[in-house]
């Protein structure tokens, strides 16, 4: 403390000189309307240029993580690879004849912007038509279904979530493949959902996992979430409603995989062609 004191003491002009320095400044800047914008903006600058170095490290900390999340899921596509197949099949006495084309095709992309607490939620990612993105197309994650293509500009495409008030996918329970229908729900929890037009007759259990059917946007078999609730049955001749825990948490969405049905023109056309001569 003595020593403390000494320096003080020693340096006291110093020490005057910049407490005065300061107090001028500020009064300058306090009372100059000029000087005071000229201030505000400079530290704007410095701080957003804080910022945006802070964001840069952080991004630079969860590579790891990231990394691990896309090589985990790389994993889980290769040893899925029949899923994203179709087979031909013709029998013949003892002969066999199976041939295996390529049906899904995956574009990853980065998720630029997102929300989960509106009516409507949408998803922006940062490829468009140029890498083959088009309206329609289903998109995945690492962790199940995430919604559908909305939208597309060469280079971006914005997404309906799975948290819209307007989604409705095919899905079916994974045990039984009893096929119902999905939406989001009418209480808009961003971690749940509604399985429903599931036949009177399923007998579903509390954790059983809701998957996508053949008759959706994706492969079949995708995750969408689980059990969490069993409604009570109806009148004999109806269906069953059951309240689902969703699979993916859309609040730290990253990575997805827009999916691309390879024989989705042909199939929309095909089934457009008996439209027209019904």
């Amino acid at each position: 403390m003595r020593n403390l004191l000494i320096f003080i003491s020693k340096y006291n002009a110093f020490f005057l000189f910049v407490i005065f320095e300061i107090a001028a400044i500020v009064i300058y800047i306090k009372y100059n309307s000029f000087q005071k914008a000229t201030f505000i903006n400079s530290t704007s600058q410095i701080t957003g240029s804080l910022y945006a170095r802070v964001d840069d490290f952080k991004g630079y900390l969860t590579l790891r993580k990231v990394n691990d999340n896309l090589a985990a899921e790389n994993s889980r596509l290769r040893n899925q690879l029949k899923t994203s197949f179709y087979v031909d099949t013709v029998a013949k006495g003892k002969v066999t004849d199976t041939i295996y084309k390529q049906q899904y095709e995956y574009i990853t992309a980065k998720v630029i912007n997102n929300s989960i607490n509106r009516r409507n939620n949408i998803i922006t990612i940062n490829v468009g038509a140029n890498a083959g993105v088009r309206k329609g197309m289903g998109v995945i994650c690492n962790g199940g279904a995430v919604g559908k293509v909305l939208e597309v500009s060469p280079h971006f495409a914005t997404i309906q979530s799975l948290l819209h008030s307007e989604t409705v996918i095919s899905a079916m329970l994974a045990n039984s493949r009893q096929i119902g229908s999905f939406s989001w729900g009418a209480d808009l929890n961003p971690h749940q959902g509604l399985l429903f037009d599931i036949p009177n007759d399923a007998s579903p259990k509390i954790g059983e996992q809701v998957v996508t059917s053949e008759h959706s946007l994706y492969p079949a078999g995708i995750l969408i979430g689980k059990l969490i609730n069993l409604r009570a049955k109806k009148s004999k001749g109806s269906f069953l409603s059951m309240d689902v825990a969703l699979a993916v948490d859309f609040s730290r969405l990253e990575y997805v995989y827009v999916v691309n049905n390879t024989l989705a023109v042909e199939q929309t056309g095909l089934e457009a062609q008996v439209k027209k001569d019904e």
